[in-house]
């Protein structure tokens, strides 16, 4: 029998190439977001909802998203991972999926850090109109972000009408926010998606659209109250910055640093074992695990790796 009434997918096979050489070392799902893998607050969310068996869709350096997860016994869920061997768009990601779900299920795209909102409202709706899918979304504010990731209308009481994949022109200010909630009828229809001239790939925005095309229910459910996609260093301090602010705190310090008297920190997240040999200001930076800094400099706005300094 399945474990649970929904399984959890996290697409996370994404190459960080807009990153520079973070993205060459680091995959983005495990990017540490105030210490913690990226991947972690989104299985955290899955756990939160009842979702304890998750398929993980690893690709580029998927090494080291299995090493840094493991099975998800120390998350409290069991973890699978799938190969993901061409990049071909969502839907075709999702699709090669098919023989491995079993059940309606929550799919994640794993290089998005998510603030939410009550999130259970998304299985609530989802259940009680019999949707083929639900979409997470937020009302924005910012044109550009909705022309980044894709708009949805709707027809005012939550029913999708349209979803459009990186608009040009912007009519619903309604944004996919790279959370969704599909029944098993996801797959007849990335069958029936065409390959797009947009990105050359086959988008599961296309394949959400045939849904609402072939009259099934696809609802739109404002549960994220702030994402932020990991396309460029500045977003992840951006989410680090974020996340020490809903913590209270102006700065963190991971385990095993040695920090040289008299230094500020200031918005700043160290990881493991950082050392900072002389005094230094360092404002709105991130410190990856193991870097050393021995200069005394002031530094701001910068992803410090052991073997560079990568400004935001």
């Amino acid at each position: 029998m399945p474990d649970g009434k929904y399984l959890g997918v996290i697409l996370a096979a994404g190459h960080g190439s807009r990153m520079g050489p973070f993205g060459e070392e680091v995959p983005k799902p495990v990017a540490p977001v105030c210490n913690k893998p990226l991947l972690v607050y989104q299985i955290e969310h899955l756990r939160a909802l009842g979702v304890t068996d998750i398929l993980v869709v690893i690709g580029h350096l998927g090494h080291r998203i299995t090493a840094a997860l493991g099975d998800g016994s120390a998350f409290g869920v069991r973890l699978r991972y799938v190969e993901q061997e061409r990049r071909l768009g969502l839907a075709h990601a999702v699709g090669q999926l098919e023989t491995l779900v079993d059940r309606p299920f929550l799919l994640f795209l794993g290089d998005i850090f998510f603030e939410m909102d009550r999130p259970e409202r998304l299985l609530a709706e989802f259940e009680a109109s019999g949707a083929a899918a639900a979409l997470a979304v937020r009302e924005e504010t910012d044109v550009e972000a909705v022309r980044r990731n894709f708009s949805v209308r709707t027809d005012g009481d939550g029913r999708v009408l349209r979803v459009i994949e990186k608009p040009r022109f912007v009519e619903s200010m309604l944004k996919g926010c790279g959370l969704y909630l599909f029944s098993l009828h996801i797959f007849d229809a990335i069958r029936r998606t065409p390959r797009t001239s947009l990105r050359d790939e086959y988008e599961l925005t296309d394949s959400i659209q045939i849904l609402v095309d072939l009259d099934l229910e696809v609802r739109a459910v404002p549960v994220v109250a702030w994402d932020m996609n990991l396309t460029y260093i500045g977003d992840l301090v951006a989410c680090c910055r974020r996340r020490l602010a809903a913590l209270g705190l102006s700065s963190l310090t991971g385990e095993g640093c040695r920090v040289a008297p008299g230094t500020e920190l200031v918005e700043t997240v160290l990881g493991d074992g950082v050392e900072i040999r002389r005094p230094a200001r360092l404002e709105r930076c991130v410190v990856m695990p193991g870097a050393v800094l021995d200069d005394g400099a002031a530094l701001s706005d910068m992803v410090v790796t052991r073997t560079a300094r990568l400004q935001a």
